[in-house]
């Protein structure tokens, strides 16, 4: 089988989207999480959000106890580590 030595990326999205399954839309919020029983408690793994998909996202991480925050896109900055 061949692959492409330089993959077409023409069709990649140039902003970030939902990480919502099937979503295609721009992500307006970030949801930092983290697993307790795999990580250190100053992991933060991310979603990314729409408007739409917030609310939901937000509950499934939450009823699982792994939501820590849900902060505006363009505010978010990465924890240092």
């Amino acid at each position: 089988m061949n692959f492409p030595l330089f993959p077409d990326t023409s069709s990649a999205p140039t902003t970030p989207q939902c990480s919502a399954k099937g979503c295609r839309a721009d992500a307006v919020w970030v949801l930092a999480w983290n697993n307790p029983k795999l990580h250190t408690p100053e992991r933060r793994k991310t979603w990314l959000a729409c408007e739409e998909h917030r609310e939901h996202l937000s509950k499934f991480l939450g009823v699982r106890g792994f939501l820590k925050d849900v902060v505006r896109l363009e505010e978010w900055a990465e924890p240092a580590g």
